[in-house]
């Protein structure tokens, strides 16, 4: 198994702000407001799967739409203007879906800092408010497509629940790429945001032996890698990804 010293060292090394501008993380450092911080960051980590550069261009398409003012364009704009917007397996209808739920949810309460927040003080837990917010879309629409069960994954169904974990990591932490603006949750509550790629080196690494990238998975790495580090566990996603990138860690 890899030693604390030797992932601390990658942490120090990909923990920078040089990592923003190729993650969809840069989004939510061009913002002031929270709650259009909030709903960008939210979007962004919805978005974030396949390639990390076509995701990207999809993302400041979407944005430029917006008109760079995601709050106001929830709340006040022409969801027409998304007609053949997709990606992937996110096509326009369920986009307009997604937004149309926002704008019902900015509408009637402060928003996703609010519906996270609920969730977790059901349980304390992590799992709950992912449940609790993902329960919140479905219950808000009457078509659930591929597309939109694939964007907002629930947490009942086992999978890794990747990128809503990747939003937490975000908002919770405060670092030089994180940013920090939600105090409901600690660090040392997070959860690992496990991918394919994560997931490989992690085991190359020696802190995962599950085969499946599920939740299981998910909490076996996160416990393994809270013995390096208690309170602040999910720190160590940068190194997996950059020893990942560089090819440190190969079969």
């Amino acid at each position: 198994m890899i030693t604390k010293t030797e992932l601390d060292k990658l942490v120090k090394k990909y923990e920078t702000t040089e990592f923003i501008g190729a993650d969809p993380v840069q989004f939510i450092h061009t913002l002031k407001d929270k709650k259009d911080i909030e709903l960008l960051g939210f979007i962004s980590a919805l978005f974030a799967f396949g390639s990390r550069k076509v995701f990207i261009e999809k993302l400041n398409t979407l944005y430029k739409i917006m008109g760079n003012e995601p709050l106001n364009y929830i709340l006040n704009g022409d969801f027409s203007e998304l007609k053949g917007f997709n990606y992937r397996f996110a096509k326009t209808e369920d986009v307009v879906s997604i937004l149309s739920i926002l704008k019902k949810l900015y509408s009637e309460s402060k928003g996703l800092g609010e519906l996270f927040e609920y969730g977790y003080n059901v349980d304390n837990t992590i799992k709950q408010t992912l449940t609790t917010v993902t329960d919140y879309f479905y219950s808000n629409t009457k078509n659930i497509t591929q597309g939109f069960a694939f964007m907002l994954a629930q947490p009942q169904k086992g999978g890794a629940m990747k990128r809503l974990n990747m939003l937490l990591r975000w908002f919770v932490r405060k670092s030089s790429v994180d940013i920090g603006i939600w105090n409901f949750i600690k660090p040392s509550e997070l959860l690992i945001p496990l991918d394919t790629h994560v997931a490989n080196v992690s085991r190359k690494m020696g802190l995962l032996t599950r085969n499946a990238n599920d939740f299981k998975s998910v909490i076996e790495l996160t416990n393994n890698l809270k013995q390096f580090d208690p309170n602040d566990p999910v720190k160590y996603d940068f190194a997996m990804f950059g020893a990942g990138i560089e090819g440190l860690y190969k079969d």
